[in-house]
């Protein structure tokens, strides 16, 4: 073999292409995470000041992105698994960008829906694929290092991107929602010809023991992974419906975006947070109680956050959300990727599991306001008593496979 030799004769290590192909799949992912949520998040706020959308009306268009977002994610899952992930990556950013480019110029309520519609089939192709390049090649024992990082990034430029999005909002209007992702997809699929043009490192050998006794049992594995896919939906049930009922939550604390950004922001770091314990420490690893506990939490949490009169309770309550969808979501992804063969439709399928949930809690929050318009909390009762349910499935689950 030659060594590459510096001017001085030393020996010069070659480039470590694993680190560099993960680092360059992180700073897309990352980029992905704030364009989506400062466009989707703020949405709604365009929809309730241009169009004069109710609570109700954008609890049935969050209900509709999420029902494309489920279907859209399962096919495209098994798509990019036969076409390439770089294909998939490609078509799903220039469905993104386009359809942004267009929903700038739009001056209707339905054409902005639509736009939304193709934004959300584009992302389809995107999330699924970056879920599988980060953990594609690694043996199992580094699986949850690598999803650890995938969580901490991802969820730190959502927190940023809601954070910050209300201030952009006012700042520099409504159309920046438009622009800025568009130009940030510009910029990811740039990195993502340069991801493409780097060569791919062999699988590495397991450092595990060859009989590794901390391994779960296939039975037990399969148990828990069906345990995540019905817990992450009903996650994103609280996440969608309170991004949707976002302007709602602003009028009633008399705040405006920028504050209503600064102040509904905090379950997103506090989730942030919880993914950095979650990979720091794998004693929840396969370990019920954790999951248990966190449905649990997020149900209460949920309810608090929308039907509580007081912004200070509401900051309080946010903080168990945040960690319960934390631990419920790398829950979800960490089954899913852990030994799977097929990463990117398994990616799929716990990305249009997020659909489903995304589509049924805003669904069910529109149909109790129109049938209880009464009750200004009519939505937040009703998706609780669904999360409440879905607890009970959790517990059925489990204990069916005893």
């Amino acid at each position: 073999m030659v060594l590459p030799l510096c001017a001085g004769g030393n020996y010069q290590p070659p480039v470590n292409l694993r680190q560099k192909r993960q680092s360059l799949c992180f700073t897309i992912e990352g980029l992905n995470s704030f364009g989506t949520v400062l466009y989707f998040s703020y949405l709604y706020f365009l929809l309730n000041r241009q169009y004069g959308f109710t609570d109700k009306a954008n609890l049935a268009v969050a209900a509709l992105l999420g029902f494309c977002y489920a279907l859209s994610s399962w096919q495209a899952g098994r798509l990019a698994q036969r076409w390439g992930y770089f294909n998939a990556l490609k078509l799903g950013f220039g469905l993104m960008a386009g359809a942004l480019l267009v929903g700038a110029q739009l001056n209707s309520a339905a054409g902005q829906i639509a736009a939304a519609v193709v934004v959300t089939v584009g992302i389809c192709f995107t999330w699924p694929v970056l879920e599988a390049l980060i953990s594609e090649n690694e043996t199992p024992d580094r699986v949850p290092h690598a999803i650890g990082i995938y969580n901490i990034t991802w969820a730190a430029t959502n927190a940023a991107a809601l954070f910050i999005g209300g201030t952009l909002l006012e700042k520099l209007g409504f159309r920046s929602i438009f622009y800025i992702p568009a130009v940030i997809i510009a910029g990811q699929i740039a990195l993502t010809f340069w991801l493409e043009q780097l060569p791919v490192p062999a699988a590495e050998k397991s450092s595990a023991p060859p009989h590794d006794q901390t391994r779960p049992s296939p039975a037990r594995a399969r148990n828990f992974l069906q345990l995540a896919w019905l817990a992450n939906p009903f996650a994103y049930i609280g996440i969608n419906t309170l991004i949707a009922v976002l302007p709602g939550v602003a009028a009633k604390f008399h705040l405006t975006p920028m504050f209503a950004g600064f102040a509904c922001s905090l379950w997103g770091f506090v989730r942030l947070a919880a993914f950095v314990v979650l990979w720091r420490w794998d004693g929840w690893h396969y370990r019920f109680r954790w999951l248990v506990t966190a449905f649990a939490l997020l149900v209460l949490s949920f309810a608090a956050i929308l039907i509580v009169p007081n912004l200070w309770a509401v900051l309080a309550a946010q903080v168990f959300f945040g960690a319960a969808i934390g631990l419920i979501y790398y829950s979800s992804l960490f089954y899913s990727m852990d030994a799977s063969d097929t990463k990117s439709e398994h990616g799929g399928i716990h990305e249009a599991a997020i659909g489903a949930g995304n589509c049924l809690g805003p669904a069910v929050g529109a149909v109790s306001l129109q049938f209880a318009a009464q009750s200004a909390n009519a939505g937040a009762w009703a998706v609780s008593g669904l999360l409440l349910a879905g607890l009970g499935g959790l517990l059925w689950l489990r204990k069916s496979a005893d």
